[in-house]
């Protein structure tokens, strides 16, 4: 009995000592903020702005120099920034706490073709890597598993919770296709040339994924004796509920991909990664599919591009008429924290920078399907925005004073701010 007490105790110092902060309560009376330069996520500004809102929905957005009454708390952000939560898609956060320790992993099930898994009971609401996102504004995003031919179901989340019940914003938005490459990586170990060598088996993979569709389209049009969750699952791309995000960068597998599920039927595309799609752009600006571009501190893929091609990706799509939203689908989970920065590289390459914000917000909520109340400061809306310092998409300024997840005023506090104050604390006091 002394052992059991003793293991309890060291349990409960250890869930005390690591769990995140307790979720904010909900909004109990109207908050006014004024004098912010609003960035209201869809390319628009105000300059001197009056943002007001009650429980957890936006009241009202106008100038401060209109004569409306100021209600509830006032907060003065005169000479900050406002913005909307950016939001974070396609990535597996609180899924996966170490990489390197299996029993913290669940972002990746055995199997190739698995829609019927749900990414959102696997949810941690309580991750130590979720919680850093906040001080950045990062305040959404899609939960996505990862692995695998056909990956799973997502869902939406917001980053200050208790539980995934609580959490979710959106349940099974989407299913994630990872569409085979034509070329791959040599495995040099076993005597194949460095770099990239054609796959062989391209075409045979893409009859084996259209035939799974194929199957999935038909056991959903009518009735049947033996139930198939993986084909139960994929039935919301066909009706529309369920958008299919897939991720494809090459010339080649963008158009195949296109043209391949298209002709099967499926309603809502999502392009992630598009690492070509600029010269596929009249294809899929004809098909009405958006795009999740790759994040853009990276280098490019081949010897023959620009140097500078993945920092000027996102104008190029913008200019050309797409629908862009920003992930980093590609990078560790701990770097989403840094997207708003990817964004702001884009602006070093000439997108504007109310564009570069409306990637992170207004757009990728209207990709995720979460437009109507998330992504732009609107009456209606979710209060769920920051305050900065300075411009949100410079690492230099982008410094949060106060951040609201559906009016509830959340917390900034991390592992991370903490660890900063105690050694800024040691060292500044030599």
């Amino acid at each position: 009995m002394k052992q059991i007490r003793i293991t309890l105790i060291l349990g409960l110092l250890t869930a005390f000592c690591w769990a995140q902060q307790t979720p904010a309560p909900v909004q109990t009376g109207p908050i006014t903020i004024e004098g912010a330069v609003a960035h209201l996520g869809n390319g628009e500004i105000i300059e001197n702005s009056l943002i007001m809102f009650d429980e957890g929905k936006i009241t009202f957005v106008g100038d401060a120099k209109m004569r409306i009454a100021r209600i509830g708390k006032i907060i003065d952000a005169s000479g900050k920034h406002i913005y909307p939560g950016f939001i974070a898609p396609g990535k597996s956060l609180g899924l996966v706490e170490v990489n390197a320790v299996r029993a913290s992993n669940d972002q990746d099930e055995i199997g190739e073709l698995i829609p019927h898994v749900r990414s959102i009971i696997a949810y941690n609401a309580e991750s130590k890597v979720v919680e850093s996102m906040r001080p950045n504004g990062v305040l959404l995003g899609q939960i996505t598993p990862q692995g695998g031919r056909i990956s799973g179901t997502s869902s939406i989340v917001q980053f200050d919770a208790w539980n995934w019940e609580d959490a979710t914003i959106k349940a099974d938005d989407g299913i994630h296709l990872n569409w085979p490459a034509t070329f791959r990586t040599g495995r040099w170990w076993m005597g194949e040339p460095r770099g990239f060598i054609p796959n062989k088996n391209y075409d045979q993979q893409i009859e084996e994924l259209m035939s799974f569709v194929e199957n999935a389209k038909v056991y959903g049009a009518g009735p049947s004796t033996d139930r198939n969750l993986p084909f139960e699952a994929m039935e919301g791309v066909f009706d529309g509920s369920k958008k299919l995000y897939v991720y494809a960068n090459g010339e080649k597998e963008i158009l195949d991909a296109i043209t391949s599920l298209t002709n099967k039927g499926i309603k809502s595309l999502v392009l992630v990664g598009g690492y070509h799609a600029h010269l596929v752009a009249d294809q899929l600006k004809a098909h009405n599919i958006p795009v999740l571009v790759n994040f853009t501190h990276s280098l490019p893929r081949f010897d023959d591009d620009d140097y500078n091609f993945n920092y000027k990706l996102p104008k190029l799509l913008v200019d050309a008429g797409l629908v862009v939203g920003l992930q980093n689908a590609d990078a560790s989970n701990f770097q989403t924290r840094n997207l708003p920065f990817y964004a702001g590289q884009a602006v070093g390459q000439g997108l504007d920078n109310e564009v570069a914000v409306q990637l992170l917000t207004g757009n990728n909520a209207k990709i995720l399907g979460i437009d109507s109340d998330y992504g732009t400061l609107e009456v209606g809306k979710s209060a769920t925005l920051f305050i900065s310092a300075g411009d949100a998409l410079d690492m230099r300024t982008n410094q949060l004073s106060k951040a609201f997840i559906d009016g509830r005023d959340i917390s900034l506090e991390t592992h991370q701010t903490e660890l900063w104050k105690r050694y800024m604390g040691k060292y500044q006091g030599k």
